[in-house]
């Protein structure tokens, strides 16, 4: 690639809108992505604001954006491993680990049917499972299987290969290592949750029935592994009094500094899920305060007008579990200066946002607050969406435009 090239590190919606913005421009782009599938956190939604729609609603047209232009070019299962140079003259090497399946693959499951071998779904953040050979969700782009060699045996690899009528699997794939020379690059890497077992007191990690907010984007979605059914992981019923506790290592100085942003929002539309699921359902919502900043008050007045929903201003303390294995919480009522515990059938910590770069080795020198996001500006580096703050999908695609014409800039004002 010329050095008018842009880098883009990560594929999630922040990542692609960034390239697509480039590309559709005249620039050559090339997209990094760790995973097996391009489209991120938000491909793990089951709905995102601001229109609550699927996520296969934005993906969709994002991933027809990039069949249709040849300036695109994607790399998934890929790193960036080392980069040097300065702006206008990047060398840049990729490892891309291998899939061991190639462009021959049709997604007809036959290698996931001769799949003995069950471990748990990444993709489904421990609330599902996978087989050996997979695929992470239905409409996953690109459009190929996987096979999880480290866990098969080489038996049950034999039989994966040789149930593909297509010559698709590829045991002797290997990772490799490929360089390129680019002109700027931009830095998309996103965010993931915050860790649940740091969050002790809230039993997170250790009891059944609590779960972090995205297992429960995975619970409700019909791709996920119930298969859009919100049920209690320890027996699979439906529950009818959920807790949401918000601020689940945020805004506290042992965890999170920082407000997520998100949270309160992701919250209220997942009292929609249950809404949806159980009409009846009992929910109670502890907050510190709840943040639905702009034209997101208007939803949060929807929300809260619900008659079977308790809010109640209070820091949940702890969360332990009776011998049905229902989560018990303790909170204090800062209104009323009660302090009780309550019963429920699942609790749903509403995590933080942690960018993907904390605590991660970075391939260059770039400069991050004590989270972990990137602030300043190298030459030539431009960082777009949740790996400079906390935002929504609206407002990381409007930073994902902005990056890209500053990658722009780069390249052509050099």
């Amino acid at each position: 690639m010329s050095n008018n090239s842009i880098l883009v590190i990560g594929g999630g919606f922040a990542g692609i809108t960034a390239a697509l913005e480039a590309a559709e421009v005249g620039y050559d782009v090339i997209i990094v992505e760790k995973n097996p599938y391009l489209g991120g956190r938000v491909a793990q939604l089951n709905k995102y604001f601001p229109k609550l729609c699927p996520p296969s609603c934005g993906l969709e047209i994002q991933f027809q954006r990039i069949k249709n232009n040849p300036k695109v070019k994607f790399l998934t299962m890929a790193e960036v491993t080392k980069v040097s140079g300065s702006v206008g003259d990047f060398n840049v090497d990729v490892t891309i680990n291998p899939r061991h399946v190639n462009e021959k693959c049709t997604c007809c499951g036959k290698c996931v049917d001769a799949a003995t071998t069950t471990v748990t779904s990444e993709f489904d953040l421990g609330v599902g499972e996978r087989k050996t050979a997979y695929t992470t969700h239905l409409f996953a782009f690109p459009q190929r299987y996987v096979v999880d060699a480290e866990n098969a045996s080489t038996a049950e690899l034999a039989a994966i290969k040789a149930a593909c009528p297509y010559d698709a699997v590829v045991l002797d794939d290997a990772a490799k290592t490929v360089s390129y020379n680019v002109g700027t690059i931009i830095m998309a890497t996103g965010w993931k949750p915050y860790p649940l077992e740091n969050l002790e007191n809230l039993g997170a990690g250790r009891l059944a029935n609590v779960i972090s907010n995205m297992q429960m984007e995975r619970l409700a979605s019909p791709s996920g592994p119930t298969d859009g059914k919100i049920a209690r992981p320890s027996d699979g019923v439906e529950p009818k009094r959920i807790a949401f506790v918000q601020c689940a290592g945020s805004r506290d100085q042992n965890h999170l500094n920082y407000c997520s942003y998100i949270c309160c929002m992701a919250s209220l539309k997942q009292l929609k899920y249950v809404r949806e699921s159980n009409p009846n359902a009992k929910v109670t919502v502890y907050y510190i305060d709840l943040r639905t900043p702009g034209r997101y008050d208007k939803f949060k007045a929807l929300a809260i007008d619900d008659a079977n929903l308790s809010l109640v201003k209070g820091k949940v303390a702890a969360i332990k579990e009776d011998a049905d294995k229902n989560p018990v919480v303790t909170v204090e009522n800062a209104t009323t200066g009660i302090k009780s515990d309550e019963t429920f059938d699942l609790v749903v910590l509403a995590t933080g946002m942690q960018p993907s770069l904390a605590g991660e080795k970075l391939p260059m020198a770039l400069a991050q607050d004590a989270d972990g996001f990137i602030i300043g500006e190298m030459a030539g580096v431009v960082a777009a969406g949740c790996a400079k703050l906390p935002l929504d999908v609206m407002k990381t695609a409007q930073t994902a435009t902005g990056a890209a014409l500053k990658a722009i800039q780069n390249v052509v004002g050099r």
